[in-house]
């Protein structure tokens, strides 16, 4: 008898192999009719490969995450088929789902797809999904996987084949088509409704920019009509909300060539807005005990040595500059200087925690082809900071942590939020990880507690810690849906050892302190094309970077508008004056389109009452008050966030 253990804890027996798809049957045949793959024992299955030995079952459908990805890979080798059919000698890259749809990288011999060729593919691949080709799997030998793709003339499996063993290669095959791949796979294509391929781009083989440049074709595949119907809809509303262009509308920020790709200049209003998020931060840090620090802009090699960091991420830093025989790097991170300024002085038991923070500028050299407005740049500043306490203190300033992130979630109204815990791959200490076990099995346990204590959402990822210790990504979600990392908290149990911080405890002897690594803001770059797209572009009063607009009909009413525009100033508020001699409307319209929360239009009665005419972003009209009221009402607004 094999025996399948539920989720739930129920437990099923059955007589012979059985698989995941049969299980499903037993309890419902609805259900198996929307059941994509499965997890055994841990491991993401096809839903008709066979389990011969008693294990653990869980079965996934479109709203499990491993669900949508097998679902979308399945496609990807659909694709593959529809290109196949379509360009014989086609040869290709690889093909993974992604978080919203799939790609694959092809090579079509220097020919450029165009936009009719996609749409006919897409129409391929539909044709193709109607025949209920199955997804079979079969294992293969090394020796015959390398015959296989050298008769296709397929350079690209051929070079992933190299990587692998005997014993680990697996063919799948639908219809007319054969891949190498892992798997897993949806039982048949008949399982995809609804088709469209998004778009084209460039892409280097493995993601080096000295190999051959594929090209990349992108789409997005769905089990119902509907589905796609609102995932298109959806499409048009983050075109409106993309930060880039919202940037560029609004006047946020720029690029420009002679500066370098990835290196953005941020205009008055983008300043405006990193004045406001820095005086937030720096108001909460200080309540909080924290300590303003600073650090320079470049370090000597040693120093990068010391951290461990430049082994571990020397691709992601600029090359080395040499000066005098010594080599210095821009700085790509903070804590090594920050470990430095911890260290520069005797520290006791009494002292701590440290909490040092620090806006600093780092580099990081982001491949070419990685970078994305604000998501992906190579300058960036950081609100960063990092704790250096005992263990008995470190439940609690980590607990602080996590509320402070909460705490600017309600500020900002990002309503949907979970923190991704990252554990480390026992079996890669001392190459991925620092090798110190019961350094990694205490930190990880003093996390899990908080999480668990704090009652916060979160989800458990093994082999995806920082080198130095376990840590927290927190995962939060814009208001159209979207998934953005936009955060960290680490504990870090290796620096201190590396750069020999103390301090002196109770017993006079000395101890090394536990770090934190904390950014809740994330880095200027990330938070703002974030906070675009959350508001589209609408911030609220008091981030906005052009609070008020005062708006005279006429020049006849301009003196008292420098009136009004005066008093504003004197009460810190944000506000541009409007001198154009333009009509009233055309006025109105240009700031709606700035997205400027107020707007206040003089002319003669409001110059001759001391009032303000007032409309407010989306709302229109909002009637006539005295200025000193609307001053009040402003401020009360934004010292709400102060």
């Amino acid at each position: 008898m094999i025996k399948i253990t539920l989720p739930d804890g129920s437990l099923r027996e059955y007589e012979n192999a059985v698989s995941a798809y049969d299980v499903a049957m037993s309890i419902s045949p609805g259900l198996a009719r929307n059941v994509l793959s499965a997890e055994v024992n841990g491991v993401v299955w096809d839903l008709t490969r066979l389990i011969t030995k008693d294990s653990t079952l869980k079965l996934l459908k479109w709203e499990d995450e491993w669900g949508k990805k097998t679902f979308w890979h399945s496609s990807a080798h659909l694709m593959a088929e529809a290109l196949e059919a379509t360009f014989p000698d086609v040869k290709f890259g690889i093909g993974p789902p992604i978080d919203e749809g799939f790609y694959y990288d092809i090579d079509l011999g220097g020919r450029k797809l165009t936009e009719e060729e996609l749409k006919q593919l897409e129409i391929k691949m539909k044709e193709l999904a109607n025949k209920d080709s199955k997804y079979i799997r079969s294992e293969v030998s090394k020796a015959d996987a390398i015959s296989y793709f050298t008769q296709k003339n397929d350079p690209y499996k051929i070079e992933l084949l190299q990587d692998l063993k005997d014993g680990e290669i697996t063919f799948y095959q639908q219809g007319n088509f054969t891949d190498l791949c892992r798997g897993p796979h949806i039982p048949s294509t008949s399982y995809i409704k609804s088709i469209k391929l998004l778009s084209i781009a460039g892409a280097y083989w493995r993601g080096d920019e000295k190999n051959k440049q594929l090209t990349r074709i992108y789409g997005i595949t769905f089990p119902k009509a509907s589905m796609l119907d609102e995932y298109l809809a959806l499409l048009e509303e983050r075109k409106k909300r993309d930060h880039r262009t919202l940037g560029k509308d609004l006047e946020i920020f720029t690029f420009d060539d002679e500066v370098g790709p990835g290196l953005p200049l941020w205009l008055p209003k983008g300043a405006a807005i990193i004045e406001k998020l820095e005086a937030l931060a720096k108001k909460n840090e200080h309540e909080q005990g924290y300590v303003r620090v600073k650090s320079p802009h470049i370090a000597k090699e040693a120093l990068y040595i010391r951290s461990g960091h430049l082994p571990y991420y020397a691709e992601s830093m600029f090359p080395p500059m040499e000066m005098e025989g010594t080599k210095y790097y821009l700085k790509a991170m903070n804590c090594p200087h920050h470990h430095k300024i911890f260290g520069a002085t005797p520290k006791s038991y009494r002292d701590m925690p440290q909490r040092f923070a620090e806006y600093g500028t780092c580099y990081r050299y982001e491949q070419s082809g990685e970078l994305f407005g604000l998501m992906r740049v190579r300058s960036l500043q950081m609100n960063d900071a990092h704790i250096y306490c005992t263990r008995a203190q470190f439940e609690e300033e980590f607990m602080k942590v996590n509320e402070l992130y909460v705490k600017y979630f309600k500020i900002f109204g990002i309503d949907k939020y979970q923190m991704r815990y990252s554990t480390h791959a026992p079996e890669k200490l001392g190459q991925k990880y620092i090798d110190n076990a019961e350094m990694w099995k205490e930190t990880e346990e003093m996390v899990r507690k908080v999480l668990v204590k704090s009652g916060l959402p979160f989800v458990e990822v093994a082999d995806e810690a920082a080198f130095y210790g376990p840590k927290i990504d927190i995962q939060i979600w814009s208001a159209i849906g979207r998934e953005f990392t936009i955060a960290t908290n680490q504990v870090d149990f290796a620096q201190a050892e590396r750069f020999d911080l103390s301090f002196t405890n109770e017993k006079n002897e000395k101890e090394r302190p536990l770090i934190i690594h904390r950014a809740p803001l994330s880095t200027h770059e990330r938070f703002i094309g974030f906070l675009l797209e959350h508001y589209a572009g609408k911030f609220p009063v008091w981030l906005a970077p052009e609070q008020v607009a005062v708006l005279p009909i006429s020049d006849k009413y301009l003196e008292y508008a420098k009136e009004v525009q005066s008093t504003l100033r004197q009460n810190e508020l944000e506000v541009t004056l409007d001198q154009r001699p333009e009509k009233i409307g055309k006025k109105i319209r240009d700031t709606e389109l700035r997205k400027v929360p107020y707007m206040l239009i003089v002319g003669e009665k409001e110059a001759a009452d001391k009032t303000v005419a007032i409309r407010r972003q989306g709302h229109g009209d909002q009637g006539v008050k005295q200025l000193g009221e609307f001053v009040e009402q402003v401020l009360q607004e934004v010292a709400e966030y102060k």
